[in-house]
């Protein structure tokens, strides 16, 4: 059995059943968590097609390996697995310990061999889907903190993860770009792109518009003053990737603008 297969079976094991009557929160948490299992599912077998070459080189991450990219992977899982741990009892679990024991795990773990790396990455992935189906329909209500977003309820927290994993499925430069991404994932994407650009210093001012699968259009400014500035526009998965700063902008219409660095 493969990696990839292996994962599969543990996942439709702890697969979050739907209650017969289920909250708002609930609704978003179960159908966020089947994305993710599907985001997974993409991931292992990607991960589990690269050798040790390609893991250790580069990532389109400045500064990161592969195996940077894939311990990432795991230690947000496990992370993200400290909130649903604060949603669930009440009692605080931050995400990290801190910047810096987040960073030296990453480097630890970058240095494994291929298999101590899957079975990391497999390892983690389960943990968060085994906290996600021990959850009460209630605590998916609970408040908990994340180091950037700040205040958010606990059932954003799986759509914390399909983000995560797509985007970094995406900087594993292994044949995946943003136009793979599920389409109907795109819209939310780019609005948690462009909020992460509200009220920071050196935000360019300027107003983007984004073309999706479907046809559809949308628009956003960047900063206060952007709706009479210039206009940047293309395909959602460019304009996606313009604004997360693995694309240089250059498939948009329009003249992008250098944007401060993707936290």
């Amino acid at each position: 059995m493969s990696f990839a297969d292996a994962a599969q079976v543990r996942s439709d094991r702890t697969s979050v059943p739907a209650p017969r009557e289920q909250s708002a929160a609930v609704q978003h948490a179960v159908a966020w968590l089947a994305e993710v299992e599907r985001a997974t599912r993409t991931l292992y077998e990607v991960v589990g097609a690269i050798d040790l070459a390609a893991l250790r080189g580069p990532s389109l991450l400045p500064g990161w390996s592969r195996a940077h990219v894939v311990t990432h992977l795991a230690r947000n899982a496990d992370a993200l697995v400290n909130l649903l741990t604060w949603a669930k009892t009440g009692v605080e679990h931050q995400m990290y310990p801190s910047a810096a024991d987040r960073d030296a795990d990453i480097a630890e773990g970058a240095g494994r061999l291929p298999q101590l790396l899957r079975a990391d990455l497999d390892a983690a992935c389960q943990r968060f889907a085994t906290a996600a189906a021990e959850l009460p329909p209630t605590a998916w209500e609970a408040e908990v903190v994340h180091p950037r977003s700040g205040a958010l309820p606990a059932y954003r927290v799986p759509w914390l993860r399909l983000r995560e994993v797509w985007f970094h499925l995406v900087d594993l430069d292994r044949g995946i770009g943003f136009e793979d991404l599920p389409a109907e994932l795109l819209e939310g994407f780019l609005e948690d792109a462009v909020a992460q650009y509200t009220g920071r210093p050196g935000v360019p001012s300027v107003r983007v518009e984004a073309v999706f699968p479907d046809g559809r259009q949308r628009s956003w400014a960047l900063t206060a003053d952007s709706e009479t500035s210039p206009t940047v526009n293309g395909a959602a998965a460019d304009v996606l990737g313009w604004l997360t700063g693995r694309q240089s902008g250059a498939r948009l219409n329009g003249t992008a603008p250098t944007l401060p660095k993707w936290l």
